[in-house]
């Protein structure tokens, strides 16, 4: 009795001290943070940021069902698709599993007793059972984790090829960047958040159903052995935890739809010190952009300390309410039928009961584990709710761009660009303007030059260019001429008037810093096109060694080893030489109208002047954004913007054209 005393005594203490180091670990998450918080508030925030009493929450009801059904509706878009295929192949493995697991119950027990009742050939006998199902039973887990990892995948790539189906479709990507101000990061939610919502969902479905089915199971077997009351307890005992820690964890959805946010806020920010790196080096920004990269790094680590928090309280109500608990209710359950002096099962020999007890007790623990898992599936379920409804709205911001509709903060007032307030009879209604296609003319009548956010540039511009008409477009900075462009792109709504041009494919923009895609150097010179459809076109390599010898860059070819050569054409080019390969490329499309964006500025005058000739003699008609004098002779209409809301549109005649400033 003294050394059972001492060590009650040494187990009492053990627990003591495994409180006190909770608590002390409480407090130092606590001071953590506080200092944390202490640190944002010296730095400045980076990115914008929905006041929290505004931001939607995130729960568990019909919103969130409906949100995962239409997800689902994508991922699995029908009973005979492999994804559901690889849902039934998780099924037929789960039940195997369970089946295993009963039999593992049966054989060890068999085991047991026959090691209790000294008997060797039944021993021998059961234990080589168990070794020959032990192949069987490998490779059905093994199946179960390989279905899950396939149903994972395939999900991913359902999902993925639809959200990008959207995203390249037209403009949506530029304008869910420019035009629409509700995601900040879609990179993010197009890779990180895809990624984890599919592997939640899966996850969910194997954490749900082999539960479920282990409870139906063990439910039916324990029925038959010790009586339905016990089971029936425990099926209580599912629910009414269940609904005690939903309750609880309601903030976890709401936390994790905020944790990828300032992940993506983040990256986002790392990004474009990658993408703006010489500049910063200009200026010696580095001290300025290390405190602007720690504060969203701080605001990250701020979150995910409250968040490890709240999973820490949450991790301790879990364990004792779905664990300890829920053992301490299977014990008392099971023991219920043989301490009865008047069940049959109290009746029998103790070999017997013993026998009787390890079955019903493991069967007993297994089915409270199922619970438990059941239970504690809820914890995932809020998690799932997060990610469903960041990936919900990136599908729905997706489908109203697609349809012309996008939501951006407005200025309050309608302003010219002096700053004077503009008072109009019809509103500003982006995408009220009439677009009209026609070929070999670009005609504006009363179209007014306004930015997304409702920025009047110019009230109301009208003027007609037909073919062979090439204008020079001129005027201070922030006049509108870029604003102009992209109306005629039609990467920005018409907030009025109509707009006659040509098709998209007959209108080409070539920008003063040239984009260089990844691939061939004939995937610079066709970009957009792709190798096979230049040839369906009828185009052949020598033509794109004649386009690079009218830019004067035929050594380019010889140089890189040909038009197959694969480099780093950003890194490879020079700015001049990337500027004639841009001219190239306008070369190999031959449109009706091409707008150049100061996109000679790193070409001598005397290979401008070839390039400009070349466009009149093929026939391409020429909006030109430049300051060089020496292009005068190559136009025959300017374009003018005073920058103060007004413009001029007249033939040039000699030298008495003026650029602005």
């Amino acid at each position: 009795m003294g050394s059972l005393s001492k060590l009650l005594k040494k187990q009492d203490a053990l627990l003591v001290i495994g409180a006190a180091a909770s608590v002390c670990s409480w407090i130092l998450l606590s001071r953590s943070s506080k200092k944390s918080r202490q640190k944002m508030k010296e730095m400045q925030y980076v990115i914008n940021q929905k006041q929290s009493g505004g931001s939607e929450k995130i729960r568990l009801d019909g919103r969130f069902f409906a949100q995962l059904k239409h997800l689902l509706g994508v991922v699995i878009p029908s009973p005979f698709s492999c994804e559901f295929g690889f849902l039934v192949l998780v099924a037929a493995t789960l039940v195997s599993r369970s089946m295993c697991d009963i039999w593992i119950i049966q054989n060890s027990t068999a085991i047991e007793s026959a090691i209790i009742g000294a008997n060797y050939e039944l021993f021998r006998k059961n234990l080589g059972r168990f070794l020959t199902a032990m192949p069987i039973m490998s490779v059905v887990n093994n199946l179960l984790k390989y279905g899950l990892d396939e149903l994972k995948l395939r999900f991913r790539t359902r999902l993925t090829n639809y959200l990008y189906e959207q995203y390249f479709k037209g403009f949506t990507y530029y304008k869910i960047n420019n035009l629409d101000n509700r995601i900040a990061n879609p990179d993010q939610l197009l890779t990180a958040d895809v990624d984890k919502f599919c592997s939640s969902v899966a996850d969910l479905y194997s954490n749900i159903s082999k539960p479920l089915l282990d409870i139906v199971i063990y439910v039916q077997r324990l029925t038959a052995a010790i009586g339905a009351q016990g089971p029936g307890l425990m099926i209580l005992y599912l629910i009414m935890s269940g609904m005690f820690l939903t309750y609880l964890r309601r903030p976890a959805g709401k936390l994790t739809a905020a944790e990828q946010k300032l992940e993506g806020e983040f990256r986002y920010v790392n990004s474009r010190v990658i993408t703006n790196s010489e500049e910063i080096a200009f200026y010696q920004g580095n001290i300025k952009e290390k405190l602007t990269t720690l504060s969203a790094f701080d605001k990250l680590v701020d979150h995910l300390r409250k968040f490890l928090q709240f999973r820490f309280s949450m991790g301790f109500i879990d364990n004792v309410v779905a664990k300890y608990f829920a053992t301490v209710i299977g014990f008392t359950v099971v023991s219920r039928p043989f301490l009865d002096k008047t069940n049959p099962l109290a009746r029998k020999s103790h070999s017997e009961r013993l026998e009787d007890y390890y079955k019903s007790g493991r069967m007993l623990v297994k089915l409270a584990e199922a619970i438990g898992r059941l239970v504690l599936a809820g914890r995932e379920m809020t998690r799932l709710a997060g990610y469903t409804a960041r990936v919900t709205e990136l599908s729905q911001v997706l489908k109203e761009l697609n349809a012309g509709k996008y939501q951006r903060t407005m200025v309050s007032d309608a302003t010219d660009v002096a700053g004077n307030k503009i008072s109009r009879k019809i509103p500003l209604i982006p995408g009220s303007g009439k677009m009209i296609t026609q070929d070999r003319i670009i005609k504006f009548e009363h179209v007014p030059l306004v930015t997304p956010n409702g920025d009047v540039l110019i009230e109301d511009m009208s003027f007609e260019v037909h073919s062979g008409m090439n204008v020079l477009v001129c005027g201070p900075n922030g006049c509108g001429k870029s604003s102009l462009f992209r109306i005629l792109g039609e990467l920005w709504p018409i907030f009025g008037g109509t707009l006659t041009k040509p098709e998209k494919g007959k209108l080409f923009y070539i920008p003063q810093r040239p984009y260089m895609t990844l691939g061939t150097l004939r995937d610079q010179i066709i970009y957009p096109h792709t190798e096979s459809l230049m040839r369906h076109c009828g185009k052949k390599d020598a033509d794109l060694i004649h386009f690079l010898n009218c830019v004067e860059l035929g050594y380019i070819a010889e140089r890189e080893g040909g038009l197959d050569a694969v480099a780093d054409w950003m890194d490879v080019l020079s700015g001049g030489e990337k500027q004639r390969i841009a001219m190239a490329r306008l070369f190999y499309h031959c449109p009706q109208f091409a707008i150049l964006d100061e996109c000679t500025s790193a070409v001598s005058v005397d290979v401008e002047g070839k390039l400009y000739a070349y466009c009149r003699d093929v026939g391409i008609t020429l909006f030109t954004v430049s300051h060089r004098k020496s292009l005068w002779v190559h136009h025959e209409f300017c374009l003018h913007m005073d920058g103060r809301g007004s413009y001029e549109f007249k033939k040039i005649d000699g030298d008495t054209i003026e650029f602005g400033s």
